[in-house]
């Protein structure tokens, strides 16, 4: 009986609309995110820091921008990796060829570019839907990938498409050490956690959903297609190409075009299904879930004694997570987030079953 409102009264409509409207939601984010930003630094090993957490926060940030563009508005992509790409190289190059660039201005406007090229692939978004719009952005994979093998000017002149870095500092401040890498990304993802959060619950938001629940309906309505679709496309590809030069910059240091293969972007796509189409939340507990998924089979024949080959659990993680996509695509479309929600609308009912 925790989880109640009772005597919370909202007296203006800005208390009404306030993101967490429940006082016990605001305490728990407050020190989840106090527990994420003091405790999780001193207590987490290296290889959790490394190998989980870092991670799981930049593809959260990935899956983030991916569910704005499908959850929210509809339009579906599998180019997510591309976009991922053009953020890494494109900060990249702007460490390389221009002296004294600052890391956070580089790996926003990596995002930037991410944007143009996002709204360049989005444009047959205005004529076709469904299927063939996921084919055209399926284009955008395959020509970028091309692109930053073959383009050399964009790899600095590399002759394999791999580049690196090294010595990342932000205001003087070196950021070396997993700790310092995982309050970098923490950073990031928190505010553009809140800056999404709030463009989907606005007037632009509202726009993307009803271009997705019936765009033929919203236009008769006077929204307009046109800036509705490449709205969204330009926001998803901004936080994606944002993501995308944290993987290259914080997670690996050192990077080629097949670490944002087609692969990346089917991952990304297996997120946002399985934590929930159309949620804020989803996102991150589809990053967690695919995240944790193959360290926890990879050491489950350990924990039991179990002889089983390398190979084959690399074979079942993909076969659990094939089964997983269909199983939430028929008994619950929404995801996790959904079981979530459910969740916290019965504990605020408890004990009572009306």
């Amino acid at each position: 009986m925790l989880y109640r409102e009772n005597g919370q009264f909202k007296t203006s409509y800005r208390s009404d609309q306030q993101v967490f409207p429940i006082l016990q939601d605001r305490i728990a984010v407050a020190v989840f995110l106090a527990l994420a930003a003091v405790a999780v630094p001193w207590l987490a090993s290296e290889y959790l820091l490394r190998a989980v957490l870092i991670p799981f926060l930049i593809l959260s940030l990935a899956a983030l921008g991916l569910n704005i563009l499908v959850g929210y508005c509809g339009q579906i992509s599998l180019g997510t990796g591309a976009f991922m790409a053009v953020g890494a190289y494109a900060a990249y190059n702007l460490i390389v060829r221009v002296p004294g660039m600052p890391l956070i201005v580089a790996l926003l406007l990596g995002g930037v570019f991410a944007t143009l090229i996002g709204v360049l692939f989005g444009i047959p978004s205005l004529r076709i839907r469904g299927l063939y719009l996921a084919v055209a952005t399926l284009a955008a994979q395959f020509f970028i990938d091309w692109a930053f093998l073959r383009i050399k000017w964009l790899t600095n002149d590399s002759s394999s498409g791999s580049v690196s870095v090294a010595g990342l500092k932000v205001l003087g401040f070196a950021i070396e050490t997993p700790a310092q890498k995982y309050l970098f990304c923490l950073a990031f993802l928190a505010v553009f956690a809140v800056l999404a959060k709030n463009l989907v619950r606005g007037h632009l938001g509202r726009e993307w959903m009803a271009i997705r629940d019936m765009d033929v309906a919203a236009e008769v309505i006077g929204i307009r297609p046109v800036y509705a679709k490449l709205t969204a496309f330009a926001v998803s590809s901004f936080i994606v190409g944002v993501a995308g030069a944290l993987w290259g910059f914080v997670h690996l240091g050192s990077w080629e075009p097949a670490a944002f293969n087609i692969d990346r972007s089917f991952q990304l796509l297996f997120m946002i299904i399985i934590g929930g189409l159309g949620s804020i939340m989803g996102s991150f507990f589809g990053a967690a879930f695919i995240v944790a998924l193959p360290i926890i089979l990879d050491n489950l024949p350990v924990w039991f004694d179990i002889p089983i080959d390398t190979a084959l659990a690399s074979h079942l993680t993909f076969m659990i997570f094939g089964s997983l996509i269909v199983f939430f695509l028929i008994v619950e479309p929404h995801g996790l987030a959904r079981l979530w929600s459910i969740g916290k609308e019965k504990l605020r009912l408890w004990p009572f079953p009306h």
